[in-house]
């Protein structure tokens, strides 16, 4: 590897126009230093989750002093019309039929407007030798790295992340619902890529923007782009991805038991809490688990909906 001071570039990024004849574009920020590999990393898909552009403006700071080897493409902000409402997906009015921009990857440029908005940024992808997508979970979740099973490449870039714990998933997903999402479609162009959930949406949390800024830089360690030999992390928890989905049968008030926690390890049959009506203060349902594992997220006195998750449950690898 050739070590240069970083050369640092910003530009637009036009990706389509709304009926106002308002640009749709994104910022993209490029680091170049001498010969060595390109990495993609991206944040906000989700409008409200907010430590992953506070991450990359503090890993800025840092590249633009540093000496590196490749290229580094940072676009902090992926889905400009999610943040700017606040909101988690993009509003209906602008895609009824894709409000999630992470099912559509890698677009279409005849397809809808997130379709084709995700098409036009796919071509910094396609490009690079790596990839991170930057998410941010709830308060109750815990912070991990998510890799699909049988890529190696990628297992490596999750273990440099550093986080205490690391979730496999499928090779191959279960069904059509998660075809679309950023990672399977980088897995597909045979593009290592991780998706990293640091902690707080809707809150910049700097313990989560502490995470995602060591991780990333360790990556870029990994991969020789930054110099000096990458942190190796302590013992890491591998979580594999085959515990139940447990979600709420019908529509009311949710009272996770307080003594339950994201990280604890539940034994089958066990009961997370229950749903009630807040009108009548009838009980709905008893939420229990079914095979049981470990809570890697749930839902804390939340209004839910009848199909709605209230526990995400993994096992142990």
């Amino acid at each position: 590897m050739e070590y240069e001071s970083v050369t640092h570039t910003t530009s637009d990024r036009r990706l389509d126009r709304l009926p106002s004849g308002s640009d749709v574009s994104v910022t993209v920020h490029r680091y170049v230093g001498g010969p060595g590999p390109a990495i993609y990393v991206q944040g906000a898909q989700h409008g409200i989750e907010l430590n992953g552009p506070a991450a990359l403006r503090r890993l800025h700071e840092r590249l633009v002093d540093a000496d590196i080897a490749g290229t580094v493409v940072v676009v902090p902000v992926v889905n400009p019309l999610a943040f700017d409402h606040r909101s988690y997906m993009t509003p209906a009015e602008y895609d009824v039929m894709n409000p999630n921009l992470n099912r559509v990857w890698p677009g279409d440029d005849g397809g809808s407007l997130q379709e084709r908005l995700v098409a036009r940024l796919w071509d910094l992808v396609g490009d690079a030798d790596a990839a991170i997508d930057l998410h941010t979970g709830t308060a109750d979740m815990l912070e991990h790295v998510r890799y699909r099973e049988g890529e190696p490449e990628a297992e490596t870039l999750a273990e440099a992340f550093e986080t205490e714990y690391l979730i496999v998933d499928d090779e191959t997903p279960a069904d059509d619902e998660f075809s679309g999402t950023f990672r399977t479609a980088a897995a597909r162009a045979d593009i290592p890529a991780i998706t990293v959930e640091l902690a707080n949406s809707r809150t910049v949390t700097h313990s989560a923007i502490d995470t995602g800024v060591a991780g990333v830089e360790n990556v870029l360690r990994e991969l020789g782009i930054l110099p000096d030999d990458p942190a190796r992390p302590p013992n890491q928890t591998r979580l594999r991805n085959d515990g139940a989905t447990i979600r709420a049968e019908d529509s009311g008030l949710f009272e996770l038991q307080p003594d339950l926690s994201v990280g604890d390890h539940l034994s089958p049959g066990e009961t997370l809490g229950t749903v009630y009506s807040p009108s009548t203060f009838e009980r709905l349902q008893t939420v229990t688990t079914d095979d049981g594992g470990v809570a890697y997220s749930l839902a804390r006195e939340a209004v839910v909906v009848a199909g709605e998750r209230i526990a995400g449950v993994a096992t142990l690898v």
